[in-house]
């Protein structure tokens, strides 16, 4: 069994790492103050550097973001800074498509652009495929003038796989290089530095078009480098003396002088590794190309040893069918020299994410070339390197965490910090970000290698990570995060759970792992102790969390030597003396108590098999609060997955609106409804837990949506299917949920939005909706079996109606069933997805008054659930929807008119009678009365209905009903539950009793009733004021015709119903509530 004990001593090394990098600051001032602000800033990337010296005025007249470029995390801080205006060449956005880059060639083309008059350097930013589409179009470029060039900076990151994992890949330029102008120089760069100095390079070549690729996937994006501006060498007049004055060379060598093999890649994070791998390996070189275009055979061939006897060229490529151009452009350089053999190592995407993220995965490689070369990573991870691993969910509080880390070590002026963050955001529900931190001595210079390859996320290695932190306990159970710690190292789980809960909660792979590697688990629950400091929950104690956190960190880095004092002391140097007013003394003497080890001395039971981290999203947090992933912008993480699948899908080419919230084409393209995404911020259950109806209040914020509704009017809801009864259909139907497919658009001429199948099921096709008589003579064509196409068609006959009702009516059978039902009727997912149909809105009154709520809309919901004859459950498909969401959860709504309006004047007389939710607009109506009211406007009578079974559980909104009694807003309420006494009332029996004042008010002052709920109490209600107006009209039939003659002036207002409760149906006869 597990214990837990007070952590008295503690582990040797650790660090932390971040959740996300801080927004890079939007820049101001001068060039030459921005120089100062940029460069020697260890908290800015190399990415925001290139963007920076790209998007300057100075150098570019026009920055062109293509979408691709976006969506890998670059052009997002361009954007930014063109809209201060302050230095900033103006920004276009572009999309990527079958000729791209004409515009660009256009604008540079001679006689054609005004550009090319006044002067033009263009800079464009796009990825690997962007620029192979681009390619074409660039063969027709103008020669470059130093007035008239374009400058392409190329990040690089490539999508692979059914994760969609991100690796630094250029096989989709493999087909393109021989399309690009000989005279267009391309730059590669791997380091941080390197990727600085290249970028700025890119401007000084000022008679050449320019295309600078470099390290997006991993390199580029690491924070913690101090990085110098280019020299301020005079560039020279070719490309060979401008790239020697910038400190470089076309090709650069690393390894053993006397090599009898050689290596050649293209510049890049493996690049980099192989030249590592070269300085400790005797008889090998690495040759790294620098500069791709003009290709300088010369240079090569005076760059490689002279005892070379054996060339091996990496190739990025697509397929293994491909020829690699690299190794053409070395092959033609050498084929002159017999004593030289050249062969060719064609690297897939998936082989390059392969050796950048698993331990030893490159170095083998390296091996089956050069056998000297031990296939081991001992050169890539260096022992003198100390290496963190933080786990959490993304936009949690204690995103702050890595900011306060970095600033501690930073002030260190003994220590390298570089940090670096990716994302997943399929393999966990809202994402998971992973940061890893390396710290190295100042004083043991090593070679640059990059936190990709020097820290890989190999969950299948043996460990090579010396502090890991799990910020999210739901990790421990979904993925493999202990298997990135090393033997003996510290684990500082931040969790809610006791050590109990933390020991049963885990499986027995994961208590093995613990003992085996004999790790150290600790356990700090930040917030509970932030909350008890604070005094409440809030913001004050989302800091406190932070620094809680940070402070157990600090221990558990300090190890055997740490105390309570010198963590305070160390801390105090970054954070200061107080947070949030609370001395950081207290808050540390809390952290320190807090934080407890927890010994594992057997294993639990089995657990489900554990998932791994796939790098698969770059985020970009901007200076606004926005979130950027893959270029989307987005409120939630639970919204990340679909942007990065489909890009185009989510953020389609917007027409020019002049409405100051233009409809989102992203949000259910299928519906012609106008649908606006708003937030759910409240879900209140109403009636007591031990009730048997679930009867839940919803409030939705609508802020920047647009969305306007007037009084009595309704909220469609799009509602989505159950994911797990999707999942289970899927699996049954062999259908794989992660595979895309097309479905039409409905309405949309043609057009086709792609969703996974899984998205499409859940969100769009109401697969549990009761199928039409026309679906059974549909799927009756697809039957493979004689009996279930003559059943499926005998049912959809005019003969079958029978059947078809007992099946509909009875069974309450869904296509899911009937698809069951006839197993060998299966056509194809995208087949089934036209024959079922989209699921429909589901529409709820709304329960406010804009006028008093401003941007918000409440309804009133009650989940439905019945049971079919056999004994199925059975559940609405949008209540249960409803019911399960979570505040900050985003929901696609509508909205529809409704007969519900209020009369031009306020002062006419309303009735108002209401049945359980029925109750929704009337709330709308009294809180609009109520604030005409508080503004000292003369409002009418106001008699309020209201029927449920139970006062002390069913009555709803009752005290905002006291309330507006007591402040007169209702004049008379008639409350009628029928289940409390021993005779049975219902709303019709509390009318009768002020029959005489109904009366007068319909009859005389122009008064308006209104009817919400189920259709039942219908027919007594109409009795009840039909008997009323007898008085006036003699007889009832008179009253009853004059009570039509209302409907027809809008008097007389009903919004009824059909109740679901199946299972109470057999209740609501007459008189039955």
């Amino acid at each position: 069994m597990s214990s837990a004990k007070t952590s008295g001593t503690s582990t040797p090394f650790s660090s932390t790492t971040t959740l996300s990098s801080p927004p890079s600051p939007l820049l101001k001032g001068s060039p030459d103050t921005i120089d100062q602000d940029v460069y020697y800033n260890p908290r800015l990337s190399a990415s925001t550097l290139v963007e920076c010296i790209a998007s300057r005025n100075s150098s570019s007249s026009t920055v062109y973001i293509y979408d691709l470029a976006e969506q890998s995390g670059f052009g997002t801080w361009t954007k930014a800074r063109a809209k201060s205006g302050i230095n900033s060449a103006p920004v276009v956005d572009l999309q990527t498509r079958a000729g791209a880059g004409l515009s660009l060639v256009g604008r540079l083309s001679e006689g054609t652009s005004q550009d090319t008059v006044k002067g033009a350097v263009l800079t464009a930013y796009t990825t690997p495929s962007g620029l192979s589409m681009m390619a074409p179009s660039l063969s027709h470029i103008p020669i470059a003038t130093p007035t008239s060039r374009l400058v392409i900076q190329v990040p690089i990151v490539t999508s692979i796989g059914e994760s969609f994992s991100l690796s630094h890949s250029l096989a989709p330029l493999a087909s393109a290089w021989p399309l690009l102008p000989e005279d267009l120089v391309v730059l590669l760069s791997s380091t941080p530095q390197q990727t600085v100095d290249f970028a700025a390079l890119s401007y000084k070549l000022t008679k050449s078009h320019v295309v600078h690729l470099f390290d997006q996937h991993g390199s580029s994006r690491e924070i913690g480098h101090s990085l110098a501006p280019l020299s301020g060498k005079e560039a020279g007049t070719s490309v060979v003396e401008a790239v020697s004055a910038a400190g470089y060379k076309f090709f650069d060598v690393a390894g053993d002088a006397q090599a009898h093999t050689a290596i050649v890649l293209l510049n890049g994070p493996l690049a980099v590794a192989a030249a590592t791998i070269a300085n400790h390996t005797n008889g090998l070189a690495v040759v790294t190309v620098n500069v791709l275009r003009p290709w300088d055979e010369a240079a090569l061939r005076n760059a490689l040893p002279k005892s070379i006897v054996s060339v091996h060229v990496v190739d990025d490529i697509p397929n293994i069918s491909t020829q690699g151009p690299l190794y053409v452009e070395v092959l033609g350089s050498l084929i002159e020299n017999p004593a030289i053999s050249v062969h060719a190592h064609r690297i897939t995407p998936s082989k390059t994410n392969e050796y950048l993220n698993k331990d030893s995965a490159f170095s083998s490689f390296i091996a089956t070339i050069v056998p000297a070369v031990a296939s081991t990573s001992s050169f890539l991870q260096p022992s003198t390197l100390k290496r963190a691993f933080l786990l959490s969910a993304p936009q949690s509080p204690l995103s702050a965490l890595p900011r306060i880390t970095e600033a501690l070590f930073a002030s260190s002026k003994g220590v390298n910090v570089r940090s670096l963050t990716d994302y997943d955001a399929f393999s966990k529900p809202g994402g998971i970000a992973a940061t890893r931190i390396v710290l190295s001595s100042k004083s043991e210079m090593t070679d640059y290698i990059p936190l990709a390859i020097t820290l890989p996320l190999d969950a299948e290695s043996d460990g090579t990570v010396d502090f890991l932190a799990v910020l999210d306990q739901s990790l421990l159970k979904s993925h493999a995060v202990l298997n990135y710690a090393k033997r003996g190292s510290p684990v500082l789980v931040v969790t809610a759970w006791t050590a109990d809960e933390l020991y049963s909660t885990l499986s027995s792979q994961v208590t093995s792992l613990i003992t085996e590697r004999d790790l150290r688990i600790f356990t700090l629950d930040a917030k509970d102790i932030a909350v008890k400091v604070a005094g409440a929950a809030g913001p004050a104690s989302d800091a406190l969390q932070v620094i809680l956190t940070h402070l157990a960190f600090v221990r558990l880095y300090l190890g055997s030597v740490a105390s309570e004092s010198s963590v305070l002391a160390i801390s105090q140097a970054a954070i200061g003396e107080t947070v949030e007013g609370i001395p950081l003394e207290q808050i540390n003497g809390h952290a320190w108590s807090g934080l407890k080890e927890v010994a594992f001395t057997e294993s639990a039971g089995p657990g489900s098999p554990l998932q791994s981290f796939a790098f698969n999203a770059i985020v970009v947090e901007t200076e606004d609060g926005d979130t950027v992933v893959n270029g989307a912008r987005l409120s939630s993480w639970h919204d990340a997955a679909k942007h990065i699948i489909f890009p185009s899908a989510f953020a389609p080419p917007v027409e020019p609106s002049l409405e100051e919230y233009p409809q989102n084409p992203a949000l259910h393209p299928e519906s012609p409804d106008r649908t606006y995404l708003v937030t759910c911020s409240v879900n209140r259950r109403l009636t007591p837990l031990e009730y048997d109806r679930n009867v839940f209040h919803l409030e939705f914020d609508t802020t920047g949506t647009g969305l306007k509704y007037a009084i009595g009017e309704a909220l469609g809801v799009h509602g989505w299917n159950d994911d797990q009864e999707v999942l289970d259909f899927c699996k049954w139907y062999s259908a794989d949920p992660t595979s895309l497919i097309a479905i039409p658009v409905v309405a949309g001429e043609g057009k086709l939005h792609t969703r996974t199948v899984l998205q499409a099921l859940q969100q769009q096709i109401d697969l549990f909706g009761h199928p039409p008589k026309s679906f059974y003579t549909d799927l009756a064509a697809y039957a493979t079996s004689s009996l279930d196409r003559h059943a499926l068609l005998f049912i959809g006959s005019p003969e079958g109606s029978a059947t078809y009702k007992k099946l509909s009516d009875k069974d309450n059978v869904t296509f899911v069933d009937v698809l069951k039902k006839f197993p060998t009727a299966k056509p194809g997912i995208e087949k089934l997805c036209e024959l079922v149909g989209d699921i429909k809105p589901r529409h709820y009154s709304i329960a406010s008054a804009q006028s008093v709520v401003g941007n918000r809309v409440d309804l009133l919901v009650v989940t439905v659930e019945w049971s079919t004859p056999d004994g199925t459950p059975r559940y609405g498909q949008c209540t249960r929807y409803l019911a399960g969401l979570r505040v900050g959860q985003k929901v696609t709504v509508s909205i529809k008119p409704s007969v519900m309006k209020l009369p031009p004047n306020p002062k006419q007389p309303i009735i108002m009678a209401g049945l359980g939710t029925g109750a929704a607009p009337f709330r709308a109506f009294l809180q609009h009365f109520a604030m005409l009211a508080s503004h000292g406007q003369e409002i009418g009578p106001v008699y309020y209905y209201f029927g449920s079974r139970h006062q002390a559980s069913e009555y709803l909104y009752g005290e905002e009903i006291e309330a507006f009694i007591l402040n007169g807003i209702i004049t008379r309420a008639g409350l009628a539950f029928s289940r409390d006494g021993d005779k049975k009332v219902y709303i019709q029996h509390k009318m009768l009793e002020d029959a005489d004042a109904l009366a007068k008010m319909l009859h005389e002052d122009e008064g308006v009733f209104y009817l919400c709920g189920p259709t039942w109490p219908v027919p007594d209600v109409y009795e009840a004021l039909v008997n009323a107006l007898v008085k006036y009209k003699g007889d009832p039939a008179k009253a009853g015709e004059y009570l039509e003659g209302l409907k027809e002036e809008e008097r007389y207002v009903l919004e009824v119903f059909l109740f679901l409760f199946l299972q109470v149906c057999s209740e609501l006869t007459h008189g039955k509530s």
